[in-house]
């Protein structure tokens, strides 16, 4: 049956195919034929975004790189309608709970993909937290190395790297040209990055990387081949392509970039920031609404965060975060030292999961620090997922940029956070679910996996961890920090805050060091909404979980309410409550 939000892509998407009248078939008729659909859409998006396809272990097209030009996206969008139409063909009545569930998701994607369009967020693919110049250097680290092809496969992609960053650059050219820029400020971090490649000799660039360990495996003579042309699709393609990207950025791009940090400044600010909101908490709720929200949330942290100064003797919140700031014990001595931080709370928690859990992942787990050429403009630490097949372990990457100014205070949080019984016990979860169509396994929501997130930095209180007082404080501290981001990321984006604004409410409201605030503030004005969906998905998680606990009772167990949470991959927030509602109710009726 026809879905209303999509009539109107309906009618243009009309235009392009015959739809399938799936109307009055057999349920297995429709069932197959939404699973064709879907695997179609899948495939799609395996041969056309190769090098998502490798970071997954699907292997088939190593040799390939994503086609970033516009004629590229015009034809994927056109795809996308056609399959708009024929998914709504496809009548799901009598299909089981979890087809619905993934017609009704893909519907979600391939609309957003189209609404998205409006804003041609394709003109902007650069800024210093992301973008095509810092994610080719990375590729390899997502690849296995095992076999001749292995290396001719990277060596292919290091040929096909220079087009690459030409239709980037084109497309960045048509922004110049639309008035659709980041601010240019953010394009001076963005040039010292692409300069810290350009200027490394071959072979101590990243994208070297595979020829320090070979597998064992290969001849002498394919090792010396497989490094010679490694060295030299590095020395005259690479490098020479970063070097005009470099020139046009300072050149061309810089000069040209907006003034103002907030979205509102863009083309169709307001509209793009209001679209980015509700993709980011797949919610409707309004900016304003949001910023409120944040408010509340923030000085509910702060009556927290007293009452554990006070335990610690002091009279208030600023006596203790100068105290912090002063104590070389909750700072780390060294690099490594923040890495063992890390893996200690990672090994603490591992053994309490079956407490809080009835299904557990296989993947294995790493913690690794964070390349150098990206460290000094990044967040604290990112997880980076691993292959279903558990041949390549997640990763939780920690920022060691001027380690011994950080604080040790909140790395228990952003350990169980980034990975257990975070985003590494979540996503793998994920993959690993068996029966459902593979988009779901890799599906992201902002705030159901960075929800899931936070709402994982509170689970150590669950099973007894944060018994030093000043890593509970850095819990509160960390979960202040996603409330603050509801206050500032609305506030430049939609209230027209200034920079400076957004730097001095962290500094009123927190003891988060410098460095991580100059990068997140620097980080919401690069990637307006995307860190709105932290604080917004956790505290769904949290009322969800509530609610199940008053309605269940004795009844209410928390393993069985976690496994329900992630035993369908991500989802928007409205879904998950529908799942979770229907929960309790089966659970109520059960004897």
């Amino acid at each position: 049956m026809k879905k209303p939000e999509i009539v109107a892509l309906l009618l243009l998407a009309s235009t392009l195919v015959t739809p399938c009248l799936l109307l009055g078939q057999s349920v297995e008729s429709r069932r197959k034929a939404l699973n064709a659909i879907l695997a179609e859409v899948w495939e799609d998006r395996m041969r056309t975004s190769p090098e998502f396809a490798s970071s997954i272990g699907d292997n088939r097209y190593n040799d390939q790189l994503s086609d970033y030009s516009i004629k590229a996206y015009n034809e994927q969008l056109a795809r996308g309608r056609a399959y708009l139409v024929r998914i709504s063909e496809v009548d799901t009545a009598g299909l089981a709970g979890q087809e619905k569930l993934s017609s009704d998701l893909m519907v979600r994607e391939l609309v957003n993909e189209q609404d998205e369009a409006r804003f041609k967020t394709w003109q902007m693919p650069l800024n210093q937290f992301s973008g095509l110049h810092t994610e080719l250097p990375q590729l390899s680290d997502l690849l296995g190395f095992k076999t001749v092809k292995d290396y001719d496969d990277w060596i292919a992609r290091l040929h096909k790297m220079p087009s690459a960053l030409q239709q980037i650059t084109d497309n960045m050219s048509l922004g110049m040209e639309e008035h659709r820029m980041p601010p240019k400020y953010l394009l001076e971090k963005v040039l010292v990055q692409v300069n810290a490649i350009a200027t490394l000799k071959p072979a101590d660039s990243p994208f070297a990387r595979p020829l320090k360990k070979f597998p064992g495996t290969l001849s002498a003579k394919e090792e010396e081949r497989i490094t010679r042309e490694t060295l030299d699709a590095i020395a005259r393609d690479v490098l020479p392509a970063y070097v005009r990207l470099s020139r046009f950025v300072e050149h061309q791009y810089i000069p040209q970039g907006r003034i103002e940090p907030g979205a509102w400044s863009l083309p169709d600010g307001d509209a793009f920031y209001a679209f980015s909101v509700r993709r980011s908490t797949t919610t409707s709720l309004t900016p304003d609404q949001i910023h409120q929200i944040g408010l509340a949330e923030v000085k509910h942290d702060e009556e927290e965060m007293l009452a554990i100064a006070k335990k610690l003797g002091f009279g208030d919140l600023k006596s203790l975060q100068a105290a912090i700031a002063r104590n070389p014990k909750l700072h780390p001595a060294s690099r490594g030292a923040l890495l063992a931080a890390y893996q200690g709370y990672l090994d603490q928690m591992k053994p309490r999961l079956p407490q809080l859990f009835g299904r557990l992942p296989k993947a294995p787990l790493t913690v690794e620090a964070m390349p150098s050429y990206i460290e000094k403009d990044q967040a604290a630490a990112f997880y980076q997922h691993g292959t279903p097949d558990g041949s390549r372990p997640g990763k939780v990457v920690i920022n060691t940029y001027n380690a011994t100014s950080r604080s040790l205070a909140d790395v228990e949080a952003v350990a169980y956070h980034e990975g257990l019984p975070g985003h590494h016990l979540q996503i793998s979860i994920s993959q690993e679910l068996q029966g459902l169509p593979e988009f779901r396994k890799h599906t992201y929501y902002t705030a159901y996996t960075e929800g899931w997130g936070l709402y994982s930095e509170r689970l150590g209180k669950d099973v007894g961890f944060y018994q030093d007082p000043y890593s509970d404080y850095g819990r509160l501290e960390a979960d202040i920090w996603r409330a603050i981001r509801l206050v500032v990321d609305t506030g430049v984006h939609s209230k027209h805050w200034t920079r400076d604004q957004m730097v001095d409410y962290f500094r009123q409201h927190s003891a988060i060091d410098e460095t991580n605030i100059q990068a997140e503030t620097d980080r919401y004005i690069a990637w307006p909404a995307q860190a709105l969906g932290y604080k917004i998905g956790q505290l769904k998680l949290i009322s969800l979980r509530a609610k199940a606990q008053e309605a269940l009772g004795p009844k209410f167990d928390i393993r069985a309410f976690h496994d329900q949470v992630l035993e369908s991959g991500a989802l928007p927030l409205d879904l998950l409550e529908g799942r979770i509602t229907a929960w309790i109710i089966q659970q109520k009726a059960a004897k």
